[in-house]
């Protein structure tokens, strides 16, 4: 046996994609060059790790048990190289931090300078639903999560950092300066709503509740990005947070529609377990993000100032 950790990387992202394709994607190296390195290592073994079925890859039993040890190698690897930085004095290791899809619009902000001082930390940051941001904390998969609603049935740490402010929302196209009333224009335009679960979808549909707005028409878009540019075609209205709107806004695509009760004020937290025993790198994450939280806020999201 004479295979390289090259290859088993290799190796590892292409039965996670189960694809050449997507691995080479993933990787950023050309569909050749990872289908040359699979033939290498596949001919230090006798028995198929992969097998293609139409034009579908598949992997393997024995192929699924060389990957399980791959990845342990790879990771002992990492672990190596992380110990070394922090005999270096440098902070190093992975951050996990799972947030739902809004929240990409926040994040980023809070993490940049952190990871730019810190260049032994690798990120992995995992942007999807609110149930799979609750599952990554229930089975302790990742060290932080990113929410504007608080799942109450677990026992959390929590650091609030920014408001959440959602607001009526329409394309430019549509003039409601001559609507003789609010229920006229709910009953004329269809709403369009976030997905089954989600938080923004869940405080639209309690400030309608509670104001008996009619809702004849409705649509569901299950990202936030969808929902953005259905808005700017003009296929209806929404209750969207300001946060993923600020482009479209100045630009002149969207115009928030003044309505009593509105806007929504949440609140986005950091949360964590109780229960999680935080690794270093987590613990420096998390004072570089109580000790700059009001600046970066200041210096990044102080626009919010010009919506009330």
């Amino acid at each position: 046996m004479n295979y390289t950790l090259h290859q088993l990387q290799i190796f590892l992202k292409i039965v996670q994609e189960k694809s050449i394709t997507k691995a080479s994607e993933a990787l950023y190296l050309t569909q050749p060059a990872v289908s040359i390195q699979l033939k290498k290592f596949q001919d230090q073994f006798s028995i198929p790790l992969t097998e293609v079925v139409g034009r579908q890859l598949y992997i393997t039993d024995f192929g699924k048990e060389i990957a399980d040890a791959a990845e342990k190698i790879i990771n002992e690897v990492e672990a190596i190289n992380y110990k070394t930085m922090s005999f270096q004095g440098q902070i190093a290791g992975r951050l996990k931090i799972s947030v739902v899809s809004t929240g990409k619009y926040v994040i980023p902000y809070f993490l940049s300078d952190f990871m730019n001082t810190n260049k032994g930390v690798d990120l992995i940051l995992d942007v999807t639903n609110k149930s799979t941001v609750v599952r990554h904390l229930e089975n302790n998969e990742v060290d932080f999560a990113l929410v504007s609603v608080i799942p109450e049935h677990l026992n959390l740490n929590k650091v609030q950092l920014m408001q959440n402010r959602l607001f009526l929302t329409a394309s430019t196209r549509y003039d409601f300066s001559l609507k003789s009333s609010k229920a006229k224009m709910f009953e004329e335009y269809p709403l369009i709503y976030r997905e089954e679960g989600s938080a923004t979808r869940n405080a639209m549909e309690t400030f309608i509740a509670k104001n008996s707005l009619p809702t004849q028409k409705k649509m569901t878009l299950t990202s936030n990005e969808a929902l953005k540019q259905a808005l700017i075609a003009g296929l209806g209205l929404s209750i969207m947070p300001i946060i993923g709107i600020k482009n479209a806004l100045q630009h002149g695509e969207l115009q928030i529609i003044p309505l009593k009760g509105l806007p929504i004020v949440t609140h986005w937290h950091l949360i964590w377990l109780k229960s999680k025993k935080l690794s270093p790198t987590a613990e420096a994450f998390l004072d570089f993000v109580n000790n700059e939280k009001d600046r970066i806020i200041e210096e990044t999201f102080s626009w919010f100032e010009n919506y009330s």
